[in-house]
C-alpha cells in the first residue's frame, strides 16, 4: 500500500515542480524583456572609463548579492582578458568587499556589521574609482553606510537594485532598478546584468586594441600629423 501511494505521489509531484518552472520562467523572460538595456550600457561606459584611467572597481553586496558581486569581480578581473590572457591587454582592477572573511568579521566584531563595507571603502577606495552594490531592497544598512562613505571619497556609487530601490536610488550616481520585487528574480537578473557589463568591458577592450593596431599600421608622418605633432 505504502509503494502504491507513492507511485501515484511523483506524477502529482512532477506536475508542481513544472508549474514552479514555468512560472520562475515566466517572470524572469518578463522581468529581462523590462530591463533598460540603455542603463545598463551606461554603466558599463561608466566601469570602462574608470578601468582606462587606472582606477579600481569595488563590489560588495551580502548573501545571494555577495555571490553576484563575487562573481562580478571575478569576470571583470580575468573574463576580459580572455580564455588565454593577452599580456598586453588593460587588467582591470577589482577587488569584492565581501571576499575577505577575516577582514569582514574583524570589522563586525568589533564595529559592527554595519561598518564591514564602509570601513574598507574608506581604506581601500580613492577619487575616480567605482563602487559598485547589489542589494535586492536597496536599504541594507552595511550599503548604505558604504555607499555614503563612497560619496565623501568621490567615487562613483553604482547601484544595482530591486524595485523600489530603497535608500540606494537616491544615493547612487547610477541606479539600475530591476523591476520586481521577487528577490530571486531580481538576483537572476543582476548576476545577467553583471555578464552584459562584461561582454561590454571585452568589446570596449578588443575595439581599443584593434584601434591601437590600426594606428601603428599609419606610416609615422600620417600619425604625428592627425595627433597635432
Amino acid at each position: 500500500m505504502a509503494k502504491r501511494e507513492r507511485d501515484f505521489d511523483r506524477p502529482h509531484a512532477a506536475y508542481a515542480s513544472l508549474s514552479v518552472v514555468q512560472t520562475h520562467l515566466a517572470r524572469l523572460q518578463e522581468c529581462l524583456r523590462e530591463l533598460q538595456a540603455d542603463r545598463i550600457a551606461e554603466i558599463a561606459d561608466r566601469l570602462w572609463a574608470v578601468a582606462k584611467s587606472g582606477g579600481q572597481i569595488l563590489i560588495a553586496g551580502n548573501g545571494g548579492s555577495a555571490a553576484t558581486a563575487s562573481h562580478m569581480a571575478l569576470d571583470l578581473g580575468k573574463s576580459t582578458l580572455g580564455r588565454d590572457p593577452r599580456r598586453a591587454a588593460l587588467r582591470i582592477r577589482t577587488i569584492a568587499l565581501n571576499d575577505p572573511g577575516p577582514v569582514i568579521t574583524a570589522w563586525a566584531n568589533d564595529h559592527g556589521y554595519e561598518r564591514v563595507f564602509a570601513e574598507q571603502i574608506v581604506t581601500l577606495a580613492r577619487p575616480g574609482d567605482a563602487v559598485v552594490f547589489c542589494s535586492v531592497s536597496g536599504n541594507s544598512p552595511n550599503v548604505v553606510a558604504a555607499a555614503r562613505a563612497a560619496r565623501s571619497i568621490g567615487t562613483v556609487v553604482i547601484g544595482l537594485l530591486g524595485r523600489p530601490g530603497g535608500t540606494m536610488r537616491e544615493l547612487a550616481d547610477l541606479a539600475l532598478i530591476v523591476p520586481s520585487e521577487d528577490y530571486q528574480i531580481v538576483e537572476d537578473a543582476h548576476l545577467a546584468i553583471s555578464h552584459m557589463v562584461t561582454r561590454s568591458l571585452i568589446a570596449a577592450m578588443e575595439s581599443t586594441a584593434a584601434s591601437g593596431r590600426h594606428a601603428a599600421s599609419r606610416p609615422l608622418a600620417i600619425r604625428k600629423r592627425r595627433h597635432g605633432r
